[in-house]
C-alpha cells in the first residue's frame, strides 16, 4: 500500500478548529476509520492544535499551525507543528492528581495520551511538533 499523506496549514486562530475537524473527517473517510477511532482522533488532534495555537503560537495570526497526517505500516501519524519555543511535557501538572482536578491545564496532554496509541514531542528550532500515533489496522 502506498503511503498516504494529508496536509493542512492554518493561522493561529481558535476559530480555525472547525477547519481542522473537517480535515480529520475528510482523511478518516479515506482511511476507513471506525467511529471510535475517529472520535479519539478528533479529540486528540483538536487538543494538540488548540495547544499549538494558544500555548505555542500565543494566538499570533502571523504564525501557522501545520498538520501532516500520514499512514506508515498500519499506523496513522499526525504531526501538529507550531512556531513556538517549546515546553517540557513532564512539567505539566498531572490532571488526575487530586490537587489538580479543578485546574484547566494538563487535561489535553492527558487525553491525548489516553486516546492515542503513542504520543511524542519533538522540540525543534522552528517550533514544537506533537506526534500523535493511532493504530489503524
Amino acid at each position: 500500500m502506498a503511503e498516504e499523506k494529508y496536509y493542512l496549514e492554518i493561522e493561529s486562530d481558535p476559530n480555525n478548529l472547525i477547519t481542522v475537524e473537517e480535515f480529520i473527517n475528510y482523511f478518516s473517510k479515506d482511511l476507513g476509520l471506525d467511529d471510535d477511532k475517529l472520535s479519539a482522533l478528533l479529540l486528540a488532534v483538536t487538543e494538540a492544535t488548540t495547544n499549538a495555537i494558544i500555548h505555542g503560537n500565543k494566538c499570533d495570526k502571523n504564525k501557522l499551525v501545520k498538520i501532516l497526517a500520514k499512514v506508515i505500516d498500519g499506523k496513522l501519524n499526525v504531526i501538529v507543528k507550531d512556531e513556538g519555543v517549546g515546553f517540557q511535557p513532564e512539567s505539566v501538572p498531572d490532571p488526575t492528581d487530586p490537587e489538580n482536578l479543578l485546574k484547566d491545564s494538563g487535561r489535553g496532554l492527558y487525553l491525548m495520551r489516553v486516546y492515542m496509541d503513542d504520543l511524542k514531542y519533538n522540540i525543534t528550532p522552528e517550533g514544537t511538533e506533537t506526534v500523535l500515533v493511532l493504530n489503524v489496522n
